[in-house]
């Protein structure tokens, strides 16, 4: 984003305003779009489990730049934070859950609802299963 920003700020310098706007906007959309930050905070996998156990909400295994997380956190809207995430990079046992799912693969998002695996579901199906 840093360097975005000093390419926006180069561009607006030199006399290309909109050029330098339109550029800064296309790196903080990037920059906030592959944030982690646009997820709900992770837990590790055994806590939720632990948690989905209890209150029966969906386990979301999901990663920092994957198109399709993105797409499910969007799409969720504010429903996502109903559910439990699992960042599969920083949680090994997260990752072995996935694999275990998928049969060796990483693929997220793999959402568990109810003990039921699905493998990048559709987000609509999911956001009817956090109502």
């Amino acid at each position: 984003m840093l360097i975005g920003i000093a390419v926006a700020v180069r561009q607006v310098s030199t006399g290309s305003t909109g050029a330098g706007v339109a550029l800064g906007l296309v790196f903080v959309l990037l920059a906030v779009g592959l944030s982690p930050l646009v997820f709900p905070r992770s837990l590790a996998a055994a806590e939720a489990q632990r948690r989905s156990a209890v209150d029966g909400r969906p386990i979301i295994y999901w990663r920092p730049g994957c198109q399709f997380c993105l797409r499910l956190r969007i799409r969720l809207g504010p429903a996502g934070r109903r559910a439990h995430w699992v960042d599969i990079w920083r949680d090994p046992d997260g990752a072995a859950a996935v694999r275990a799912i998928t049969g060796g693969d990483e693929t997220v998002p793999t959402v568990v609802v109810a003990g039921q695996p699905h493998v990048n579901p559709d987000p609509g199906w999911l956001r009817g299963q956090l109502a």
